[in-house]
């Protein structure tokens, strides 16, 4: 089955449906969501995408990051690719929502309503392989040193997301 965004306008009015790898080739805005999950020390979980991504693999991004179906809810969509990817269920707040576009190379575009939800996370994962590589907890301090020393071994979208997560906390 192909998987299917949902395309809005800047007012996150829906615009119609369009076939995920096509609406990133147009560079066309559509709904999203993104999670960080924080552990009880308060670091972030960053989780390496599977090689085998139509794009940005094996690079480092937030926990989650996806689309929320035609019948879904944000949060409900987040709540379900925790479970997809990490193997999870967690409590999320959403935090803020923001548009940006981003070129992730390929001639792909990430051109998003993104809405950032945040939780708390402290045991086992059972990582979908063909998803997730592998993940780890960072401190800020330390994502920030290896961002700044290794940009290219993190998404686009992820380095947007954290400076606008950054500017809300």
């Amino acid at each position: 089955m192909e998987e299917m965004v949902v395309l809005v306008n800047p007012e996150d009015e829906v615009l119609g449906l369009m076939e995920k790898q096509q609406a990133h080739i147009n560079g066309l805005l559509h709904r999203a969501f993104s999670v960080f999950l924080f552990n009880e020390k308060g670091e972030m979980l960053l989780q390496k995408r599977a090689p085998g991504k139509y794009h940005s693999p094996s690079q480092w991004t937030n926990a989650v990051c996806s689309h929320p179906r035609m019948d879904e809810t944000y949060l409900e969509g987040a709540k379900r690719r925790l479970n997809e990817e990490l193997g999870i269920d967690a409590e999320l707040s959403e935090k803020f929502n923001f548009i940006y576009k981003a070129d992730v190379g390929g001639g792909l575009w990430e051109h998003e309503l993104d809405h950032v939800f945040t939780g708390k996370y402290n045991s086992e994962f059972h990582l979908n392989k063909n998803e997730v590589e592998e993940i780890r907890y960072i401190s800020p301090e330390d994502l920030d040193k290896e961002i700044s020393e290794h940009p290219t071994e993190f998404t686009e979208w992820f380095k947007i997301i954290l400076e606008e997560y950054k500017h809300h906390f």
